[in-house]
């Protein structure tokens, strides 16, 4: 069975239009399905006078605040029962006509197919992010993905067990998906023009994305081995401190140079303090870890 779930915020033009096109496209699908949608908090009035159209296949949950997308996916998720779940955006650049390229991948064995937007309907500058993104993931994760961001995605219910849906993290559910070891792949996708209401991603939401890609980095990267990463930060902090400190000692004791007018010493003192501040951090998380795994056992 086919799941779709579609998080949707003040969409009331759009989805209407969504609807009517997703069942003419579902209907030639060989395949038992379910329409998802989750309201996250939408400030519109909206009728869906489709819903008439074999209700027992489609449901809308209503989120009673604005909870963010990843709320709204979780939430679909946990209302869903198909064995395979698209994601889907509400605001037509999504086209209903790729299901089919979708499924066909998921038959073949993949685990997860993530879209790839052809001819972006997008803020350039959102467009520089995204780019920035990819390469930044690419480089350090070795992402195979080449449009992350794009919200339209097949996946097996499987991989779920693997990766909990909290804050902005759904953006790297591809990501995950793929460094647990699951079969991923891409397929090509249509990015429509939004015809109604305005894109919720602009430009205020650079920097946060930014943080959430520095984010998915660290987690990735370092969180069963915290020290590696605040271990090698806080023990170069150290080295250029007690360098800096050795340099002055030398000068006191064997130049006569005084140090009450060398503000270079309090700076050397500082860099050592953090140093050893930033590696104790590091010894924490590892303490958190181990203490979490052997809990778990």
């Amino acid at each position: 069975m086919i799941s779709i779930i579609i998080p949707f915020y003040n969409e009331s033009e759009s989805l209407p239009v969504l609807i009517v096109q997703l069942i003419d496209t579902l209907k030639k699908i060989d395949q038992k399905w379910e329409v998802v949608l989750v309201d996250d908090g939408s400030e519109e009035s909206y009728e869906l006078g489709v819903m008439s159209y074999e209700e027992k296949n489609t449901k809308i949950i209503k989120h009673r605040k604005r909870m963010g997308k990843g709320a709204a996916l979780k939430t679909g998720i946990e209302n869903s029962v198909g064995d395979t779940i698209i994601f889907m955006d509400g605001d037509l650049q999504d086209d209903p006509k790729d299901l089919p390229k979708f499924l066909k991948k998921i038959n073949e064995g993949y685990d997860l197919v993530n879209g790839i937007r052809i001819d972006r309907q997008e803020n350039p500058a959102v467009k520089i992010y995204s780019k920035i993104a990819s390469w930044f993931l690419k480089i350090f994760l070795h992402s195979p993905f080449t449009d992350i961001n794009c919200g339209f995605k097949a996946f097996k219910k499987e991989v779920l067990r693997d990766f909990n849906f909290y804050g902005n993290n759904f953006r790297f559910f591809p990501l995950a998906t793929y460094l647990n070891g699951y079969k991923v792949s891409e397929i090509s996708v249509v990015n429509n023009q939004r015809k109604f209401g305005k894109t919720k991603f602009g430009k205020s939401k650079i920097f946060v994305g930014i943080i959430d890609t520095l984010t998915a980095y660290f987690l990735f990267k370092f969180s069963e081995r915290p020290l590696h990463f605040f271990g090698v930060i806080g023990g170069i902090l150290f080295l250029v401190g007690f360098l800096i400190s050795f340099y002055l000692a030398v000068e006191r004791l064997f130049f006569g140079v005084l140090l009450y007018q060398r503000p270079l010493l309090q700076l050397g003192i500082l860099l050592i303090i953090v140093g050893i501040q930033v590696v104790m951090t590091g010894i924490i998380g590892e303490l958190i870890v181990y203490l979490n795994k052997k809990s778990n056992k």
